[in-house]
């Protein structure tokens, strides 16, 4: 694999991530608990999508660079890739569940894009250090926001601490592939391109543990983990997202606001 290659799949891959749990976590739009809490994941949506158009701009420009006639835009990559192109982590794809699956499945990737973006502003592709310069501070508030939920709802009534450890039975299986490096992944780790995910997990594991220990959670170390996304091969999640999220632009080829 070369290595134009490896950062198109590499962006990809951020992007798709970024773009799935941005539309799951807008399915919460008009639903949350209370509205403060409604709006603030709803901003959070906003967020993370706003982070894929920035990546999916970039891989369009790499595409592109690489066929020049292909005319690739973000708008492709995000609506008319079927589900076994997507590059996405299993995790982002699960469904949102109740509020206490929802908040965890965000704790869990908001710690990990936080030491990702943290080292990927000193990565030596200059795009993707200005894109995760930007993307680092969001996601310190995405951390603290979801932080504080869980040891809410962990330390909370004993309803809450309930439902948090089922969310903790589905998802934690989903979070090793978070730091199972695929090929394009060590390629551009190697490089100093992208974020050494062998370095990244034993800071994400110690702040999932000081985060825990204050919810009265424990992590469920030891179980095996689901892999496959990020070389796209999805649960069947993933397909019921994107034949609602794509269903306009397939529809109406071409469309637009």
């Amino acid at each position: 694999m070369s290595q134009q290659t490896a950062l198109l799949q590499y962006t990809l891959h951020l992007a798709d991530d970024a773009l799935i749990l941005g539309h799951r976590n807008s399915e919460w739009t008009g639903h949350g608990p209370i509205l403060e809490q409604d709006i603030a994941l709803s901003n959070i949506a906003l967020d993370l999508i706003g982070q894929a158009r920035n990546f999916y701009q970039y891989a369009a420009t790499l595409q592109n660079q690489a066929d020049p006639a292909a005319a690739v835009t973000e708008d492709h990559l995000a609506y008319l890739r079927d589900a076994w192109d997507f590059r996405n982590s299993l995790l982002v794809e699960q469904a949102n569940g109740d509020w206490a699956r929802t908040i965890l499945r965000q704790f869990f990737f908001s710690a990990y894009q936080f030491y990702l973006y943290e080292r990927l502003q000193y990565s030596k592709d200059a795009k993707l250090a200005a894109i995760g310069e930007k993307s680092y501070k969001e996601v310190v508030y995405h951390l603290r926001w979801s932080s504080e939920w869980v040891i809410r709802l962990g330390d909370g009534t004993e309803e809450s601490h309930t439902r948090m450890e089922s969310a903790l039975s589905a998802l934690w299986k989903f979070t090793g592939e978070l730091f199972l490096p695929v090929g394009y992944e060590q390629l551009l780790a190697r490089e100093g391109i992208g974020g050494d995910l062998v370095t990244l997990q034993p800071k994400w594991m110690e702040k999932v543990q000081e985060v825990f220990a204050e919810a009265g959670l424990k992590t469920g170390e030891g179980l095996w983990m689901q892999t496959g996304g990020k070389e796209g091969r999805h649960t069947e999640e993933l397909g019921y997202i994107l034949a609602e999220m794509q269903f306009l632009q397939r529809a109406y080829p071409g469309c637009e606001w």
